[in-house]
């Protein structure tokens, strides 16, 4: 159930309260211990099915397909989202997983930042392959990959969002 409006005052007074407390202007901040996301790992129920999905329509190449170390049989693949970044997947044959759900702790979004003529020629795939979308902001694309895992595709550059700096 949404809150109410009383309650998103509240929520947003909050909000205010931790970013007064915990943050700090770019030039006080730390360095980053970070070098960037290695890969992060989602759940597939079909590789080839994602393979065509993430290489063939969204654009982002196949880099390596090998057995998963912690499940036999399972497959651990990996897709390039450019500077040195990954989205892996793997299949877990034999497991009974239920669809795609939000909880805490799940993914919310897997935000994959391309150039806007990307993100013209994504759409435009996008459109071909019938996939359907929702269009935000005119710098965000929202769709669902084959297994229910929201994607935004994000054509505002690294470390922006909305015109305004969050890195």
């Amino acid at each position: 159930m949404a809150p109410t409006p009383a309650e998103v005052t509240k929520l947003a007074e909050a909000r205010d309260a931790l970013r007064e407390r915990h943050l700090r202007p770019a030039a006080e901040r730390p360095a980053t211990n970070g070098r960037g996301i290695h890969h992060t790992a989602l759940i597939s129920s079909d590789v080839e099915r994602t393979i065509e999905f993430y290489q063939d329509v969204l654009g982002f190449p196949l880099t390596e397909l090998i057995e998963n170390r912690d499940y036999p049989g399972s497959s651990h693949f990996f897709f390039d989202v450019g500077n040195g970044n990954a989205v892996a997947f793997f299949d877990l044959p034999g497991l009974d997983l239920g669809p795609y759900a939000e909880v805490l702790g799940g993914l919310h979004h897997l935000a994959l930042s391309v150039t806007p003529e990307r993100w013209s020629a994504i759409k435009d795939k996008l459109d071909e392959a019938g996939v359907q979308y929702l269009l935000e902001s005119k710098t965000s694309i929202y769709l669902s990959d084959p297994d229910g895992a929201r994607v935004e595709l994000i054509s505002d550059p690294l470390g922006e969002m909305y015109g305004e700096k969050i890195g």
